[in-house]
């Protein structure tokens, strides 16, 4: 008999859940996952389609879901989880990542920090790393002791991942000695980054 991984996502915030039920699906052949809300439940099982398996879920009391995720042997398409960050053809080029922001979107500031951190630690468990992150303006303040996502970004870092943070930003806001990650760029450096890309997102 087939042994069923157990993976308990309850409170835990996006995209965590997902993560971890990834991270199971790669292992094992039968998978539970265990949530307590609607977007959880709707992105993983949008990750068991995109697994090629068969996806099942039990509620239960309390708002608590259950969710089923079985390989199917005559399909695999783990190779289509990872999502693209452009539109079109790939160009032959490093992938490269530009953050203008210590926040995501416009709006609600609060919720522009949630997201952001939510995106850094995204890419940060990704198969498919960028090249080449670029942080400029308030981006640069991700870059520093204490910030929510250093160890998402140490993590890429150490992966590989060129880390670029503008010294006349980290001048501009008097905190360049507090640079926890990623190397002193110029303009010089980002344009040439940015105009040799193959492929260019900003969050």
């Amino acid at each position: 008999m087939t042994e069923i991984k157990i993976v308990d996502a309850k409170n835990l915030s996006c995209p965590q859940p997902v993560i971890l039920a990834r991270q199971a699906l790669e292992t094992n052949k039968q998978v539970k996952v265990i949530v307590d809300n609607d977007t959880a439940l709707e992105n993983v099982k949008r990750l068991g389609g995109k697994f090629g398996c068969e996806v099942s879920v039990e509620a239960k009391s309390g708002g608590i879901y259950e969710i089923a995720l079985i390989h199917r042997a005559d399909i695999n398409k783990e190779e289509d989880f990872s999502p693209s960050c452009t539109i079109g053809e790939a160009q032959s080029g490093p992938f490269v990542i530009v953050v203008n922001e210590d926040k995501m979107g416009r709006g609600n500031d609060e919720l522009g920090t949630v997201l952001i951190k939510s995106f850094c630690h995204t890419i940060a468990e990704q198969a498919q790393k960028p090249d080449i992150i670029i942080f400029y303006n308030t981006g640069v303040k991700l870059t520093i002791q204490g910030s929510d996502v250093l160890d998402d970004l140490k993590q890429l870092e150490s992966e590989g991942v060129q880390i670029l943070v503008c010294g006349t930003c980290l001048n501009f806001f008097e905190i360049k000695e507090k640079l926890a990650v990623g190397v002193v760029s110029n303009m010089y450096d980002i344009v040439e980054a940015m105009s040799s890309a193959g492929r260019l997102f900003a969050p």
